[in-house]
């Protein structure tokens, strides 16, 4: 069932507007593929087009159990997690910018 879907999704899927009309790449392109490769059991094909997908993920899911259990310490594991996001995303973006 999730390779129907992920056959879907690449069927659907929509090109990076920044790409398309500027030239260049966003920081956030690779993440639609990434997520295909992941739904079709594809994990290192997932991580080297965008290794911050798992750590969005997390994050999401972190923010969702926060908001539903109101966690201690939900609100500083939030920030840690979106730091640590920002990261992977700034240093994946520059390193695709040197290397193509």
């Amino acid at each position: 069932m999730l390779e129907k879907f992920a056959n879907w999704l690449e069927s659907v899927a929509q090109p990076c507007f920044y790409r398309t009309f500027l030239g260049v790449e966003c920081p956030g392109c690779g993440m639609q593929r990434s997520f295909i490769e992941l739904l079709k059991g594809n994990i290192l094909e997932s991580l080297a087009l965008y290794p911050a997908l798992f750590p969005s993920m997390l994050l999401v899911v972190m923010l969702i159990t926060h908001l539903i259990f109101k966690l201690q310490r939900g609100a500083m594991l939030l920030k840690i997690l979106f730091i640590i996001n920002a990261l992977i995303m700034v240093l994946h973006y520059i390193y695709r910018l040197l290397t193509h």
